[in-house]
């Protein structure tokens, strides 16, 4: 059985498909084989930065690592035939889900083995997570908290293990400002009440919107004649290196 990793929250705009791309990239680039659904049938970021991949590399004469992208079936389960045919080539299989709540989404999360939540580092984006008080108190689980603990029952109930639930903080600010530090706080509460690891992600950067186009990540760059990396890129790289070592994925040893 491959290993499934899904991404995912219920709001845009919170990195979802740029973690996607690079977790997925660098799985292949360290020797494993990875398939990618995008399961936003509308927006399909994930999809695009694929697809931006593949008709640049064609075009440059270019062999970089390369997931398989998957197709999604027909009829009221799309989801289901389109794994049945990924797992029969792949170690790993990345779902990105759409930032709404979809049936897709839904049943996406029921079966991650890892769940990847990426979000702002505001009290905005915590909000789907857990209600705060004026106090800053935390007063419940949220919309988003109270699906993920849905499928952990379901996944329960069908002897299937659990989810390793990891949020990622993305767009962390430079500076140790106020807000910053009330968030953390209020995260590393909340993951001893429902369950997830807390990680820092990726900090805002120009580097990732200008490689969405050529469908590239960070580990691309020298491949493509980048003789010398910013500070911003290896900082970048660095924050991808620590990713994966909290992630800590079966089988997987980080050697960029």
């Amino acid at each position: 059985m491959a290993h499934i990793i899904v991404v995912g929250n219920e709001k845009g705009g919170s990195g979802k498909s740029t973690t996607s791309m690079h977790v997925a990239t660098a799985l292949v680039r360290m020797g494993h084989r990875v398939g990618g659904l995008d399961l936003d049938v509308r927006q399909r970021s994930f999809a695009r930065y694929l697809e931006n991949r593949a008709h640049f590399l064609q075009r440059e004469g270019l062999d970089l690592p390369m997931p398989v992208i998957g197709t999604m079936g027909e009829g009221g389960d799309p989801l289901t035939p389109a794994l049945t045919e990924l797992e029969k080539s792949c170690d790993f299989i990345l779902l990105d889900c759409p930032g709404s709540h979809t049936k897709l989404s839904q049943m996406a999360h029921t079966l991650a083995d890892t769940l990847i939540t990426p979000m702002n580092d505001s009290f905005v984006d915590f909000d789907l997570l857990a209600r705060l008080s004026p106090e800053g108190k935390i007063l419940g689980p949220s919309i988003y908290a109270e699906m993920v603990w849905a499928a952990r029952q379901m996944r329960a109930q069908a002897g299937a293990g659990p989810i390793d639930w990891l949020v990622l903080r993305n767009r962390l600010g430079t500076q140790q400002m106020h807000n910053k530090r009330k968030v953390g706080g209020a995260l590393q509460t909340l993951s001893k009440r429902i369950g997830f690891r807390v990680a820092p992600g990726f900090s805002e950067r120009v580097i990732f919107r200008e490689l969405f186009p050529r469908g590239l990540t960070l580990l691309d760059l020298k491949d493509i004649g980048t003789e010398q990396l910013s500070m911003s890129n290896i900082a970048a790289r660095q924050e991808l290196r620590d990713l994966f070592a909290e992630l800590n994925l079966p089988g997987v040893t980080v050697n960029f």
